[in-house]
């Protein structure tokens, strides 16, 4: 592993500084391209103006009028965490808005795959709908939209997700990446959009004399659920982005949120009062997607929408159990895709420059999580294939894919579908996952093309693991209070938390668990505490080593320990 220290560009963290921002904080900002105080403040009148996003006017106008004709509304949501909470972030927001026909349909990620389909229509239009919401779902899924539109449903389609060749027929369209959309924030979530069209929606009302701007329904009772959904999407953090997760934290720490978060974060073990963006990736986010996994998503909606204390616990357990289920899966799976994929490659040798890889007894459900697991681990762009357990196409092999960073992973897929017309069913995603679907007799030609764009893609440089840190952390910040100044900013993807590196001296390591390593450290001339989790092989005396800071309580007294994330060459 190669460690890289991020560069700091010394005016802006000066300015920062200036500003009263935290030394510490002002050169971890600057190093993640901050250059003012201006670009911190996370108030709400700093969001980016709803009308700035092409199609917002337009749905408003649509659904302004629906609520006013009072026709019935369909939500056909994504089976994952930002799917989830889109729709209940509409579901909610619509009511406070004054829409009393709502319903909702969740597409079974086994039975009816991705998007919107002709056979989901169909069902939408069979509930008796008259317009039909995607969230999170819905650019690429033209013949699904023509045939909603057949059946007399009007169409609104609320995505993020990048377009295929030709955008459906939909009476609206709201996606930040469409053609000629203008917006800053391309990397706004599923759940981000559908929360922009609600501001646009009241807005439209409240120019219809609906109510004013001292009457008008709040709708940053939302927030908890749009930065739900922004961080489990892993989309990047950018400013505005930052903004709507940090205006999430802030209420959920008030302990102002829905009951079924507030569930969540006691089935997970969580505080609410300390919540972090940490705690939506990797607590509640992975239970409610664990729901569209090995079950049913409406499970994880249903939860997001009930405001009964009791209901709410109840099927927080439920996903909870299901999340066990999926992680002992996912474990199974995990380590015989490894075995598969170290047999592409010689020992000692390099894994070629991108990997497929295929089990007969894998689990469809949790392909993408076993395919991010291998990337990390072998840093290659890395598919995971599972047999469709849908009626009828057994024959189809369902993809997954994760990537590293200089290989797009969309552009890619579209590239093979050029060079192999056929091989590829259906495929879809963004630069960094995507997905894709072929028949089983086509995977050694996908994966044959596969490793042939990414050799042509990818040079050694691109191939090295790369570990962006901090550099050196100055003593005096090795304490409790600098670590929760750093728990309480807003990090994540494309706003990395932060990471420190420098040559620590190993002073004592013994195993823990059988698998995990317990370190004495002499850091900066001071005695400290270590842990590398998942590592059992033994430290040299002094290591240049990558470390983030956790502060733990022992008989009452707070102390900080390193957290070791890598070992530099």
């Amino acid at each position: 592993m190669k460690i890289e220290v991020r560069d700091v560009p010394p005016r802006a963290a000066w300015a920062l500084e200036q500003a009263g921002v935290h030394p510490l904080l002002a050169r971890l900002y600057a190093a993640r391209g901050v250059s003012s105080a201006a670009e911190l403040d996370d108030g709400l009148a700093q969001l980016l103006p709803p009308d700035r996003l092409q199609g917002a006017q337009a749905a408003a106008v649509l659904l302004a009028d629906a609520i006013a004709a009072g026709r019935r509304i369909c939500i056909v949501a994504d089976y994952d965490c930002d799917g989830a909470t889109a729709c209940a972030v509409g579901l909610r927001g619509l009511r406070l808005l004054g829409a009393t026909q709502l319903d909702y349909l969740v597409p079974d990620r086994v039975i009816d795959g991705y998007g919107l389909t002709p056979p989901i229509a169909e069902r939408v239009a069979a509930r008796g709908a008259e317009l039909l919401i995607t969230v999170d779902n819905g650019i690429a899924s033209v013949e699904g939209v023509a045939r909603a539109k057949a059946l007399g449903l009007q169409v609104l389609v609320t995505d993020h997700h990048l377009p295929g060749g030709a955008l459906p027929p939909a009476d609206g369209i709201v996606n930040p990446n469409q053609p000629g959309c203008g917006f800053e924030s391309k990397a706004l979530a599923g759940v981000g959009v559908m929360f922009y069209v609600l501001l646009a929606l009241r807005a439209e009302l409240r120019a219809r004399g609906r109510f004013s701007a001292a009457t008008q329904p709040r709708l940053d009772s939302l927030l908890p659920l749009v930065a739900l959904g922004t961080v489990a999407d892993v989309v990047p953090l950018d400013a505005n982005n930052r903004r709507l997760v940090a205006q999430g934290l802030r209420r959920i720490r008030a302990g102002q949120m829905p009951v079924g978060l507030a569930a969540l974060f006691a089935v997970a073990g969580r505080a609410t009062p300390r919540a972090g963006s940490f705690d939506f990736g990797f607590a509640l986010g992975p239970r409610i997607n664990a729901a569209g996994r090995l079950a049913d998503m409406t499970l994880g909606i249903e939860l997001l929408l009930t405001d009964d204390a009791a209901r709410a616990a109840e099927l927080a357990a439920t996903l909870d159990a299901i999340n066990r289920e999926r992680r002992e899966i996912e474990g199974g799976m995990r380590e015989q895709a490894l075995q598969i994929a170290e047999g592409l490659f010689e020992p000692h040798a390099d894994p070629p420059a991108a990997l497929a890889v295929f089990d007969p007894d894998f689990h469809e459900g949790v392909v993408g999580i076993v395919a991010a697991r291998l990337k990390d681990r072998l840093h290659r762009p890395t598919f995971v294939f599972a047999a469709s357990g849908a009626p009828g196409r057994e024959h189809e092999l369902k993809g997954s894919g994760r990537s590293i960073a200089g290989f797009h992973l969309r552009d890619a897929l579209d590239l093979v579908a050029k060079r192999h017309p056929g091989v590829l069913l259906r495929f879809g995603g963004h630069a960094m996952a995507a997905g894709c679907t072929i028949d089983e007799h086509q995977f050694d030609t996908f994966e044959r093309a596969l490793q042939q764009v990414a050799t042509e893609w990818l040079d050694a440089a691109t191939l090295t693991r790369r570990l962006h840190t901090d550099g050196a952390l100055p003593p005096e910040y090795r304490r409790p209070d600098v670590v929760d100044l750093l728990h309480d900013a807003v990090w994540g993807q494309g706003f990395a938390p932060p990471v420190f590196s420098e040559e620590l001296e190993i002073v004592g390591q013994r195993l823990v668990g059988e698998k995990h390593l317990a370190l004495k450290l002499r850091h900066q001339g001071q005695p400290v505490d270590g842990i590398w989790f998942g590592r059992t092989e033994p430290l040299p005396a002094r290591a240049l080593l990558a470390f983030r800071l956790e502060a733990d309580e022992w008989q009452g007294v707070r102390r900080v320990r390193l957290l070791i994330e890598g070992l530099g060459a």
